[in-house]
């Protein structure tokens, strides 16, 4: 009996030379075990001219074919036939909808009624927002999701438009597949342990001043279990600490990256801002956590 067949067409336009689109998304299929055909291909023959590219994209299952398909839109990809983008309205002040399209910083384009809608005032991490009277549409933060506004939710329908890479200076890498730099000195947490435990035995208090860097390298755990024994009363951090931590317990990841394994997660820098949604649509972090 021959193996299932579960085929789409992406279509690749722009700077995808220049941008790495073409062959990140060649990764991407063999990555996630798919097959694909590049049935057309048009090279600009000058820096400023875009080129295209369409490529059949071939899967065992349909489950795995829509995973190559959603990673390649979150590249910069289209699907040949694409459909609608997919609405949904804020029933909470502040809170979006569970599954909206987190955003980049890349120009993006929202198919709305069979026409593309530029999405204005581009931003990293913020929802769409779409006005179908207007025919607009526009990122906005969590002050700005009101009940009833429309918001996209999932990746059907969105474009997004790779800028051309300088070719004088490399692309700006967010984070590399090295959670963090820091790595502890084995004599000096001696130290520091010796010390604290002197500060405990004479009836002192210590005040710990962390930064996301704890979650990256998995210490949240320990630091959780020094405050549970005694050893920390103060904790000084900024936002990140508490995103990222929120970000570990729901995902396991910190800024995409898994924790255990140090491997970027698909789709993992949106997890950041899926966690801040949670917390906002419980309430707060302590009801989240009374919640369970």
């Amino acid at each position: 009996m021959s193996e299932a067949r579960h085929t789409a067409r992406l279509v690749l336009h722009g700077h995808i030379i220049d941008s790495f689109l073409l062959p990140q998304v060649m990764d991407l299929v063999m990555d996630l075990g798919g097959n694909f055909t590049i049935e057309e291909l048009n090279v600009g023959q000058h820096k400023t001219d875009p080129s295209y590219c369409r490529l059949e994209v071939v899967a065992t299952s349909a489950e795995q074919l829509e995973r190559i398909v959603r990673g390649a839109r979150g590249l910069g990809a289209t699907a040949e036939s694409e459909q609608p983008a997919q609405l949904q309205a804020v029933t909470k002040d502040g809170v979006f909808p569970e599954g909206f399209y987190s955003t980049s910083n890349l120009p993006t384009e929202v198919l709305i009624d069979g026409q593309w809608l530029a999405v204005q005032n581009m931003e990293m991490d913020a929802a769409i927002a779409v006005d179908r009277a207007a025919r607009s549409a526009r990122c906005i933060v969590f002050q700005g999701a009101k009940p009833g506004t429309e918001v996209v939710v999932g990746y059907q329908g969105v474009r997004v438009t790779p800028l051309e890479r300088s070719r004088k200076t490399e692309i700006f890498s967010f984070m590399s597949s090295e959670v963090s730099a820091e790595k502890p000195k084995k004599v000096l947490i001696g130290a520091i342990a010796h010390e604290m435990k002197e500060i405990r035995r004479q009836g002192g208090r210590i005040l710990v001043v962390a930064g996301p860097a704890v979650v990256h390298t998995g210490a949240g755990r320990s630091l959780s279990t020094l405050i549970e024994l005694g050893y920390v009363q103060v904790l000084f951090a900024g936002n990140a600490l508490a995103v990222h931590d929120v970000e570990a317990a729901l995902f396991g990841t910190a800024l995409g990256v898994n924790i255990e394994s140090g491997e970027p997660s698909e789709h993992g820098h949106e997890h950041h801002m899926r966690a801040i949604n949670r917390v906002r649509a419980a309430g707060g972090l302590r009801q989240m956590v009374e919640s369970g």
